[in-house]
């Protein structure tokens, strides 16, 4: 039996994958120290619209996390780490955004199963778009790599590390950008 994918000659099958948006492209890298930090508007796993902007209005600075997978061994043990010291993290001068490509239901299942007390924000579609936006993106493997970017009130990058996927971050490199950022 053959499977056809629409009719021939196009039709509503061809229009409806013309409309699907493509892929932004990964800029060079990371921002940099002292640059302008990406806009930032995700979904929670609440379904809640989180924005960067939502805490300069705070004035509050920003701890984003990128991470590659929810569920998987290094990501839920670097996320623990920051759940166990959420107040060093989370306050009236701090805010955690921990970002995945993973879609907005797993995020929420993760969350609810792991019990973090922070967002976990999905970039899931267009896929990678904030990860491509901040310079993390892994085309290959279609998620982000390990990125961590401190934004403070104004908007600007004011410390920021990329590790790759396999390789954890030191929680105590936060705590040490967050001091030196006065906060």
């Amino acid at each position: 039996m053959a499977v056809t994918s629409g009719p021939p000659g196009g039709g509503p099958l061809q229009d409806a994958r013309a409309a699907v948006p493509a892929a932004p492209a990964t800029p060079a890298g990371p921002p940099a120290v002292g640059a302008a930090a990406p806009p930032l508007t995700l979904t929670d796993q609440h379904g809640q619209t989180i924005t960067l902007a939502d805490y300069r209005d705070e004035a509050k600075s920003v701890l984003v996390v990128f991470y590659p997978f929810a569920f998987s061994r290094v990501c839920g043990s670097e996320l623990q780490a920051l759940h166990q010291a959420i107040d060093d993290f989370q306050n009236d001068r701090v805010q955690l955004l921990a970002v995945s490509c993973d879609a907005l239901y797993s995020l929420r299942a993760y969350a609810d199963d792991e019990g973090f007390a922070f967002p976990l924000l999905a970039d899931h579609w267009p896929h990678g778009a904030a990860a491509r936006a901040y310079g993390v993106f892994d085309e290959a493997r279609g998620c982000a790599v390990r990125g961590t970017f401190l934004i403070d009130p104004q908007g600007i990058v004011r410390w920021s590390v990329v590790n790759g996927l396999a390789d954890a971050r030191d929680i105590d490199e936060y705590r040490a950008a967050i001091a030196a950022a006065g906060l």
